[in-house]
């Protein structure tokens, strides 16, 4: 299990330009716990692993319009196509598929 995770995190940073603050952030846990999940030393719990799993989807989602650093601040901005509240926000309190549509209305407008 630790090597699925730490692979999440890693995707999470590589493509979404995340830190291990935003995770611990969104996840309410400190750094170095989100440390030892990266290196295996630790592993979240299963309501943690599938927030993590929804941000690393919304993060592939987002990398077919902006580049990792533009990803992280679109996740952290309020958003009109989010009601004026922010990705990160609905990740959290598993409201992805809200995220998930406005991707969609991103995708519609680029391909219009």
């Amino acid at each position: 299990m630790g090597n699925a995770i730490a692979k999440t995190l890693g995707d999470i940073q590589d493509c979404g330009g995340f830190r291990g603050a935003d995770v611990a952030n969104l996840t309410e846990v400190s750094k170095a716990t989100v440390s030892r999940w990266s290196t295996g030393k630790a592993s979240p719990p299963v309501g943690t692993q599938l927030i993590l799993s929804d941000l690393r989807y919304v993060v592939y989602r987002l990398s077919e319009f902006y580049a990792p650093d533009e990803i992280r601040v679109w996740l952290y901005s309020r958003n009109e196509l989010l009601d004026g509240k922010s990705g990160m926000e609905l990740i959290r309190d598993r409201q992805t598929e809200r995220v998930l549509s406005a991707i969609e209305q991103l995708a519609t407008l680029s391909y219009a």
